[in-house]
């Protein structure tokens, strides 16, 4: 009885902490995801391309003629680009190789295509450049010692400017690279203004502390791309930490600390292909599956009350926690939602309902052999779980190779009916051996209800 007490009270917490992430209420920061510049972001069911819509890329690698790509380069750009798109708070972008030369990224809800394509094609090359008394600005293209054609590469641009390359026969020192950088986040300052600021590595300090100490007073130029971020003077020496301004906007400086956190791409990308992606199933199509849904939960329900009486209560009562369990869970992940996955989930919902009805039938069959109420609840559901676990083991197996299938073939839809029903499996044989055995145990631990009849607890 002890134990049961103990089980209901942690049954009642975990519930109540489900429904709190479920419901649109605000919740504290250390239980939200944060954005990339460090703000938190309200807690959401993510919604996939073919339920709220979004953008479809397709990038090409742009090498000059008479280079090759290197064995690997395409696999480690197409690593990075999911980094970074996913860095702009795209959960589960689709990221796939096309051919060998050809990357797509489908990004569900991007409001803003053309900065989230600046961001995934951009190389990144971010250097540190001593302007050796050349008064650069900022948006000047320059040629550095380890980007020299950056000049060269704008001019053969459409619409270049050549008023920002004034400096197109120079070659300016690069001190540093990228690489000496740990992290970099975008956020403001306090006056309300965006920054990047950063974090350096060990060995990157070290580099940092001795140009920057042997330079106070000197301006040195942040350079991204062969482009002039900003020039400031270097007040301090730096060791651990520092700061990049430019007048920058929020989507700029977001942005800009995506590509300093995720590296440079081995390979320069164009953008080949461009296409903005309605919600192919659409409000009415969506608010549809949802109450086919409840309508085929709500028979469910019913079913158990006819045919198991309390217990089928009981069993119900188990199976509306395990809905807030999926969930918090689709919440907390987040778990991209596509039609698939959302069919993924209402399977394993009845799949939650066929363990309680082995664990039932198994119940009669010791009644019928005479037990006594307790222990046959006991036996029944000891006595039914090896069948459950085995069954439920090969739907986990399948779920595995469909995911595996899907994450290495870009088939979204795949990967997320296989995450869902995965992970309502696993959910579904907690709630049939944990919280139905606990509420089945508090309903015998009065003596009245001890000496009730068989028939009244099971409908036998």
């Amino acid at each position: 009885m002890r134990n049961t007490t103990i089980s209901l009270i942690l049954i009642a917490a975990l519930t109540a902490l489900a429904v709190y992430i479920v419901l649109p209420v605000p919740h504290p920061e250390w239980l939200v995801r944060s954005d990339t510049t460090g703000k938190p972001t309200p807690l959401g069911l993510k919604l996939g391309l073919d339920l709220q819509g979004g953008t479809q890329v397709m990038l090409e690698a742009d090498v000059p003629e008479g280079r090759e790509l290197q064995p690997g380069a395409m696999d480690t750009a197409k690593n990075i680009v999911e980094r970074r798109v996913n860095g702009l708070g795209v959960s589960e972008a689709v990221v796939q190789a096309q051919g060998d030369t050809r990357i797509t990224a489908e990004l569900p809800g991007v409001n803003n295509p053309d900065q989230a394509i600046e961001t995934i094609r951009s190389t990144g090359q971010l250097e540190f450049v001593d302007p050796q008394g050349t008064p650069l600005r900022q948006g000047m293209i320059i040629n550095t010692t380890n980007k020299p054609t950056a000049v060269q590469d704008y001019l053969a641009s459409p619409g270049a400017d050549p008023n920002l390359t004034p400096y197109g026969e120079q070659l300016f020192t690069t001190a540093m690279t990228g690489d000496v950088l740990r992290t970099a986040v975008s956020r403001q300052d306090q006056f309300g203004q965006w920054e990047i600021g950063f974090e350096l590595t060990g060995e990157g300090s070290d580099k940092f502390f001795n140009y920057t100490s042997t330079h106070i007073g000197q301006p040195m130029a942040i350079v991204l791309d062969g482009v002039v971020l900003s020039a400031p003077v270097i007040n301090a020496a730096i060791r651990d930490q520092g700061v990049i301004t430019g007048q920058f906007t929020k989507e700029e400086a977001g942005s800009l600390a995506i590509q300093m956190r995720y590296g440079a791409l081995p390979v320069p990308l164009k953008v080949v292909d461009v296409r903005s992606i309605s919600a192919t199933l659409g409000a009415d199509s969506v608010r549809s599956s949802v109450v086919a849904g409840l309508i085929g939960m709500a028979a469910v329900f019913i079913f158990m009350v006819l045919m198991y009486r309390v217990p089928g209560l009981l069993a119900d009562l188990a199976l509306l926690i395990y809905v807030f369990f999926n969930l918090a869970i689709y919440k907390l992940i987040p778990v991209t939602l596509t039609l698939a996955g959302i069919t993924g989930f209402l399977l394993s919902v009845g799949m939650a309902v066929d363990a309680n009805i082995l664990i039932f039938e198994r119940l009669k069959e010791e009644l019928r052999g005479g037990r006594s109420p307790r222990l046959a609840i006991e036996a029944g559901f000891s006595r039914a779980w090896p069948a459950i676990f085995d069954s439920n083991l090969t739907t986990l197996i399948s779920c595995a190779v469909l995911y595996v299938f899907g994450n290495q073939f870009g088939a979204s839809i795949v990967k997320g009916y296989a995450l869902t029903l995965g992970l309502g499996v696993i959910l579904s044989m907690f709630t049939a051996f944990f919280l139905t055995r606990t509420f089945m145990r508090t309903l015998l631990s009065s003596r009245t209800q001890r000496d009730k009849s068989a028939q009244t607890l099971v409908g036998y």
